[in-house]
């Protein structure tokens, strides 16, 4: 696991591409929460994740700290 995208998403970072408008981010509801949810967003499709899966995703999908067009740089 990385540390600094822990880090980064428990603080409301906002990781994806929006070319692809894919988005990986920890509402701000959850932060601070034992077990957090974190959202992945697609154009079609909105699905809660465990962190494990969001960081999984990050890596895999190439996403980068960005801006979301609704949310900004930052979930909460």
């Amino acid at each position: 696991m990385s540390v600094m995208q822990i880090s980064q998403l428990k603080s409301g970072r906002i990781f994806g591409d929006r070319a692809t408008n894919e988005y990986v981010y920890m509402p701000a509801g959850e932060i601070g929460a034992k077990e957090p949810l974190c959202v992945y967003e697609t154009e079609t499709r909105r699905d809660d994740v465990g962190l494990d899966e969001a960081l999984r995703l990050i890596r895999i999908r190439s996403l980068r700290p960005t801006r979301h067009p609704r949310l900004g740089e930052s979930s909460c």
